[in-house]
């Protein structure tokens, strides 16, 4: 119908168990509490009683949901189900539900009309189900979304404290040189080149290496080393002060070597960085 497909989480088994809870509980005080459409008329019997018979019809109402969510459990985890599927899935278990309700009603009172009890059972169970399903599904969503920022946060740390070496290469895809991810300080374009500063036993070493800026940009990406003007990048875990003078913004590395600028084009990128993720 669709070629959408649900999120997975919807048919999680721990998501599955909450929604059937949430159901059962939001339909024992939909009914008994606010009484919509006149339910207590549906039988006549005292308050208590209808209190005890409609929580044992909504609660046996409910294992209309506890199946097809087992159902759907199986089902999902060997078929993508579409979200014009899982509306009409939805449906199915209103209608079900509406017709054991209008069975049950029918029977405990037999003058009543079935059309019209079906009618009134439909429109209760909508609201018993979509109410709380339209809830937890914003509720799942918030929680995947929340999940995948911290799975993120947390790959990105991992890419990050995984490249204890960074890898130069030259325009022809050489390895020319590995430098320790302490050592290494900021790099400079050259013309055709790129000029790589790193510390060397403690001395400030120059290493030129025949590539693009752009490139040495792409290849570091998930690390640290950020472009941050388009003569320079920089190593931020050596970075140890940002500095606005009159004419411009500027770095300070922890060791003897020139203040990297920052140009407008990255300065928010850079400040942000370093805000978030020096130590």
């Amino acid at each position: 119908m669709f070629s959408n497909k649900i999120p997975g989480y919807i048919y999680e088994k721990s998501n599955i168990v909450r929604l059937i809870l949430l159901t059962a509980f939001f339909a024992l005080v939909f009914i008994n509490i606010y009484k919509p459409f006149s339910s207590s008329s549906w039988y006549r019997v005292s308050e208590f009683k209808f209190f005890v018979f409609s929580s044992l019809i909504i609660l046996t109402g409910v294992l209309v949901v506890v199946i097809s969510r087992i159902v759907m459990y199986y089902w999902g985890r060997k078929h993508a189900i579409s979200i014009g599927g899982y509306s009409l899935w939805i449906i199915l278990e209103i209608f079900f539900m509406a017709l054991f309700y209008t069975i049950y009603t029918v029977a405990l009172n037999p003058e009543r009309d079935y059309l019209s009890a079906f009618r009134e059972s439909a429109i209760n169970t909508s609201l018993v189900l979509l109410l709380p399903y339209s809830v937890l599904h914003l509720y799942f969503s918030y929680q995947e979304k929340e999940r995948l920022l911290r799975q993120l946060e947390e790959d990105r740390a991992e890419t990050a404290n995984k490249l204890s070496v960074f890898s130069f290469y030259d325009e022809k895809h050489e390895l020319r040189l590995s430098v320790k991810r302490t050592n290494l300080l900021y790099i400079e374009s050259a013309d055709n080149y790129v000029c790589i500063w790193y510390l060397n036993k403690g001395v400030l070493t120059k290493f030129m290496l025949r590539n693009s800026l752009k490139a040495l940009e792409e290849s570091l990406a998930e690390t640290n080393v950020l472009r941050c003007h388009r003569s320079y990048m920089v190593n931020f875990d050596q970075v140890k002060v940002i500095r606005r003078e009159k004419d411009g913004i500027y770095m300070e590395l922890g060791v003897n070597v020139p203040d990297i600028p920052i140009s407008k084009t990255y300065s928010e990128k850079v400040t942000n960085w370093f805000m978030t993720y020096s130590s």
